[in-house]
This record gives structure tokens, sequence and C-alpha cells, in this order.
């Protein structure tokens, strides 16, 4: 866990029918004092849409240079999939493209520092572009203690959250 960082719990209830999975998820965020909500809340979302079983938060949290944000390992321990939050350097997903079979970026920012740039298996990334204005109401809204609801259906994401629903499109894009 991060020094000086902020703990998150966050109870949420997945619904991803694009993938067919339906869990409960007991999820604990360490924010950095560097992270900001936008960040922390694409984390969240990414961490969601992609659980499966050995998915996990870095242990050397959001500044961790050897690390993914999140990865997914099998019960060995190898790991399955690197995926990224934000916009990651050109060099960074080089490395992971060559550390992981699979590697996904979620973000709402701009991804243009990354054209023309040597990127191991560039054609098979992963890029999952989240509506910016879903995610920023998301960020507002979440607090230390929150309970959610998050449906993926047919790329379009429904967050509901004790003040109301929020609702935004997440789109598959080419690197």
């Amino acid at each position: 866990m991060a020094a000086g960082a902020t703990i998150h719990h966050v109870e949420v209830q997945l619904s991803d029918v694009d993938r067919g999975v339906y869990e409960t998820l007991s999820v604990h965020l360490a924010r950095h004092p560097s992270e900001s909500a936008r960040f922390l809340a694409t984390r969240l979302l990414a961490y969601a849409l992609s659980y499966e079983e050995g998915i996990a938060f870095s242990k050397g949290g959001v500044s961790s240079t050897d690390e993914p944000p999140i990865s997914i390992r099998d019960a060995t321990g190898k790991l399955l999939a690197w995926i990224e939050v934000g916009s990651p350097a050109a060099d960074r997903l080089h490395k992971a493209a060559k550390a992981s079979e699979r590697v996904a970026v979620y973000t709402c920012a701009s991804l243009d520092n990354l054209a023309g740039e040597r990127i191991h298996r560039r054609d098979e990334i992963e890029i999952w572009r989240l509506e910016a204005s879903l995610v920023d109401a998301l960020a507002e809204r979440l607090e230390r203690r929150s309970k959610l609801e998050i449906v993926r259906n047919e790329g379009r994401l429904y967050v509901t959250t004790p003040t109301g629903l929020l609702e935004g499109s997440i789109t598959r894009e080419a690197l």
C-alpha cells in the first residue's frame, strides 16, 4: 500500500452482460495522494470490467514502474494480463506486450502520444475508451465507502450510485 494513501472500500454488483460475468465484488482501492479522482474512477472501472479469477491491483501502487496497475495471474503466478489505466507511455506498453499475452488499456484520455511509436504486438493491445463524462461523474460520487452497481451491455455502461444512475459508452479501439 502506498504511503499516505486513502483507502476506498467499494462494494460492486457487477453484471457484465457482454462477457457473461456476474459477480459481487468487494474492492479495496488505495488512492495515492497524487492520484486524481478521474484516475481512481477509471482504475475501479478497469478492475470491474476486466474481473476474472486472479485479478489484483499492483502491490507498488499507481507509481510502480515495474508492475501493471492491474494484473491477472494464474494459480502459478504467471502473468496472464497486464491492464493499464489512463495514457501510458509507449515504452511501458512495449514492455507490457513482451511480458504478457494480453494487454489492455482503459482510458478516457487521448492516446495521440503513442502514434508512430514502436510498441511490441501493437495491433493486439486492447484499447477500451470510456466516456469521459461518465468517469468524471463517477469520480465525483466515489466516497471512501461506496456501493455501486455496474452493468455493461452492448457497449454501454450503466453505473448506479446511491445518488442516481450514470450512463455512458465503452468502445474498443485499435491503437
